[in-house]
């Protein structure tokens, strides 16, 4: 019989690629299980995950913002607020109330947009942010950014000859979910010479080979501030990508999941693609996506996120709908999370003054290890890193010696996730080769988060790690 094989299932599934959780990350679990064993053998006492953005995950514990899970508590179990009283400020028990009349028990299923109540307040949110209103009935709720990506690129892949243009590097997700819907990546390099800024001339050279190819090209992403690596773009930018859209008849997709991680929030600030395309008057098709998995908020397990429509029809908004109905609704849990960062406390409020520290630190530690990270990484031989002004990560470059490149190839390895497994072998931390994220021919890069604590002896491990391998390979 043949059952649930291989061979019998859908072969485009076959072609799904996800590196930030691929062969690294599954050594790093094995390393993580030996290391419960008394005689384990490994050169270290812990496995360091800087393979993936998860803020709270155990080892790298960013601490949660307290409004929120007070928030979440009471929602668990609204009885608390009278079982123990004392224990939530005046405005989390008023939050928690204005919620639960609106909702009910989280434990049912709300609207399959979402809860009406909480897309009225992310539209405040994007309408505060931007200077330009916003319709709640065009945002929908979703299971974190990624399930609105995936809805988006199944609904815009119309034949095998659908491509969407993506950056390379990019984030995983869009050639995974690319693969999977039968579509075609269509990738355009950033400049790290330039601190891997956006060049609109590269995409439109992008969309230009993709038609000469018979490719109809239906979307762009954008990743803003960048992920993996840290870039922001600036206003003249953003607009000439939002021409280039208008011209060729393409959606903009807006991944803006790490607008709150800006490390230079002064001489860095966000602008949004929406308020970009408004005040430029454009009726270009946008979708942009947002999470509670970054920023301070950090809550990635909570699965919380939304996206927004601009200058979409009706008939597409309905078709929206139809898709999310077919999951019934987005976690109500997320849903919570997404009200509590866009309707934070506020100046006056009982919770504001432990709200503010604790969002100052978050940002203060970040920005410090970011820093660190990039000046001692730039000191290595062999290593080059653009400092990132958002984002949680440093991808830095690797020119390694022939020998390195040749034992690569001998193990069947790209040379750079060769070097990231011996560094996880020999120091516990666990990185994302370039190669998983798309990288011109020949360069070798890697992507680390700037969320591990203790980033002295972290950095430390990582300097050693390098010297020792260039010393190996003849590269010193």
């Amino acid at each position: 019989m043949r059952g649930l094989q291989l061979d019998s299932l859908n072969p485009a599934l076959l072609n799904v690629q996800y590196a930030v959780r691929g062969e690294l990350a599954i050594k790093a679990e094995e390393h993580r299980e030996k290391l419960k064993t008394d005689d384990h053998g490994l050169p270290f006492g812990k496995v360091i995950s800087s393979n993936i953005g998860n803020p709270q995950q155990k080892g790298l514990d960013q601490p949660p913002i307290t409004f929120n899970r007070q928030v979440a508590a009471l929602l668990e179990w609204p009885a608390l607020a009278e079982l123990a009283p004392n224990a939530f400020p005046k405005d989390v028990i008023a939050r928690a109330k204005q919620l639960h009349e609106e909702i009910g028990s989280i434990g049912a299923y709300s609207h399959s947009q979402g809860a009406a109540m909480i897309r009225r307040h992310v539209a405040d949110f994007i309408a505060e942010r931007d200077g330009y209103p916003s319709d709640p009935n065009h945002i929908f709720l979703t299971g974190g950014a990624s399930a609105g990506v995936s809805l988006l690129i199944n609904m815009l892949i119309s034949s095998p000859k659908s491509g969407i243009l993506i950056p390379i590097p990019q984030y995983p997700l869009y050639t995974a979910t690319l693969a999977a819907f039968s579509g075609v990546p269509l990738p355009y390099h950033l400049d790290e010479e330039s601190e891997w800024a956006t060049s609109p001339r590269d995409i439109e050279i992008a969309i230009e080979k993709a038609r000469k190819d018979g490719i109809d090209v239906k979307a762009l992403v954008i990743i803003n501030p960048g992920n993996p690596t840290g870039a922001l773009l600036d206003e003249p930018t953003m607009e000439k990508v939002v021409h280039l859209c208008e011209q060729h008849d393409i959606v903009l997709l807006a991944d803006e999941v790490y607008q709150s991680n800006l490390h230079s929030r002064h001489t860095h600030p966000f602008i949004s693609f929406k308020q970009v395309v408004r005040q430029m008057g454009s009726q270009v098709p946008l979708v942009s996506f947002h999470s509670i998995s970054k920023g301070v908020t950090g809550e990635c397990g909570r699965r919380g996120g939304y996206f927004e429509c601009a200058n979409i029809g009706e008939d597409v908004i309905a078709l929206m709908y139809k898709m999310v109905s077919v999951g019934l609704c987005p976690p109500l849990s997320g849903q919570i999370g997404v009200d509590c960062m866009v309707r934070p406390p506020k100046p006056g409020d009982e919770s504001y003054p432990l709200w503010e520290k604790e969002t100052n630190e978050t940002h203060a530690v970040l920005a410090a290890r970011t820093k660190i990270m990039a000046e001692r990484l730039n000191k290595l031989p062999g290593a080059s890193c653009v400092n990132s002004p958002g984002a949680l990560y440093l991808y830095p470059r690797l020119e390694l010696p022939d020998r390195a490149v040749e034992a690569a190839r001998q193990a069947g390895k790209e040379p750079d996730a060769f070097y990231a497994m011996q560094l996880l072998d020999e120091t516990g931390i666990c990185v994302v080769p370039g190669s998983g994220f798309g990288q011109k021919e020949g360069q070798n890069h890697y992507r680390l988060t700037c969320l591990c604590p203790g980033v002295e002896e972290y950095v430390g491990a990582l300097e050693k790690f390098h010297l020792g391998f260039m010393e190996r390979y003849g590269g010193l």
